[in-house]
């Protein structure tokens, strides 16, 4: 049997699950892909995912692959894998690609976006952050312009996981009212850890109306200062998992 590498696009919600990558204890959604793909072929295989969702994110588009010898044919493993693996978990997509292919670092960009509800729902409160202050949209939209291009972001990365190098190339960020959501829309090259949410619990922050005295709060000024300087001092505003979306992965090739 020949070796094949597998590519798979796979949608997930996030909410039972401590994140993509493997851990020691929780559950994660790596973890469910490998065991699906044991119980198809009886194979134990290295899953590589185009990034790591933090816990609770959910996934539209999430790309993995995996090098395996087996019979089954490339675009069968979809249905396969789908049939152990749980409801909130789904491979979209599964196609024959070149071995040297390698979802993470072969990925040109990740496209993501964030979710907020302007009022409460029984039905979406899983799926985006509910927050019912008033907000500046206008500043919202300013806010989002100062983060395109290439900056050091490491202000709004988790302290434990900064790299030598924390700067991104952001190629795009805007947001849209659809009637009573808010949506952010990203995307870029790479993203540090927590790095959206942060940016957007920090834009959420500027533009909230009636701001509460007790707490500190940005300003427009502020924030586009800390995206230009190389300021190391990370940023306290951190919107909550639910709302973020891992929406495609871009490559030239696979």
């Amino acid at each position: 049997m020949d070796r094949r590498n597998i590519k798979l696009t796979i949608q997930y919600q996030g909410t039972q699950y401590c994140g993509w990558q493997s851990q020691s204890g929780p559950k994660t959604v790596q973890d469910e892909i490998k065991a699906a793909i044991h119980k198809t072929t009886g194979r134990d295989v290295k899953v590589t995912g185009a990034g790591r969702t933090d816990a609770g994110v959910h996934a539209l588009g999430q790309v993995a692959n995996f090098v395996i010898e087996h019979h089954l044919e490339p675009e069968r493993y979809r249905d396969a894998l789908n049939y152990y693996l749980p409801d909130d978990i789904r491979v979209l997509d599964s196609a024959a690609v070149p071995l040297e292919f390698d979802a993470r670092r072969d990925a040109l960009f990740k496209r993501y976006r964030y979710l907020i509800g302007l009022e409460k729902s029984a039905l979406y409160f899983a799926y985006r952050w509910e927050y019912t202050r008033p907000i500046n949209y206008d500043l919202l939209k300013l806010a989002a312009g100062m983060i395109v291009g290439e900056h050091d972001f490491a202000p709004f990365c988790v302290v434990s996981s900064r790299k030598e190098n924390n700067i991104c190339l952001i190629e795009s960020a805007l947001w849209r009212r659809i009637g009573p959501l808010l949506v952010f829309e990203i995307r870029g090259n790479r993203f540090l850890h927590s790095m959206i949410r942060s940016l957007v619990g920090a834009m959420v922050n500027l533009a909230t109306v009636q701001q509460d005295k007790n707490k500190l709060n940005l300003t427009l000024e502020r924030f586009g200062d800390i995206i230009k300087s190389s300021a190391t001092e990370r940023v306290e505003f951190t919107a909550p998992a639910q709302g973020l979306y891992l929406v495609s992965v871009g490559y030239n090739k696979g």
